[in-house]
């Protein structure tokens, strides 16, 4: 593997994190704790994966500009905004939505996970679609 091959890594592991965080609350709406920690546990382990991939890659090589023209650069840049902006959210509100989860804290777990997951996912979803925009869309 080398350097080039990382945003596309990258994209797979936030698409990853996205299914479990998906599958990790139907899990939970459906009485499945064990699941529902498994996947979440998962969750968080891709994304951590991801973050140190994303790190060895910037930390390497310069940030591609958008080629694209037109309509979609605003719509790029208000994707990629707020992606950056809720990305610096995600690692501290999901170490401490799982810490509060696996000590057994549902009721302070689930009063942060409310805002967890959808911003957790967001940024997963929205990880993917910037790799596209950049590397696929043109």
């Amino acid at each position: 593997m080398t350097l080039a091959d990382l945003p596309l890594l990258n994209a797979s592991l936030n698409a990853t994190s996205a299914a479990l965080l998906v599958l990790g609350y139907a899990f939970i709406r459906n009485g499945h704790v064990r699941l529902h920690r498994a996947a979440m546990v998962g969750a968080f382990l891709v994304s951590t994966v991801f973050l140190v991939s994303y790190l060895i890659y910037h930390g390497n090589v310069d940030s591609k500009p958008f080629p694209g023209r037109g309509a979609i650069r605003p719509v790029y840049f208000a994707i990629l905004i707020t992606h950056i902006i809720l990305a610096a959210a995600v690692p501290p509100l999901a170490l401490i939505t799982l810490t509060r989860g696996l000590r057994a804290r549902f009721e302070r777990h689930v009063a942060v996970a409310r805002w967890t997951l959808p911003i957790w996912l967001y940024v997963s979803v929205t990880g993917v679609i910037v790799y596209v925009m950049l590397y696929r869309f043109y």
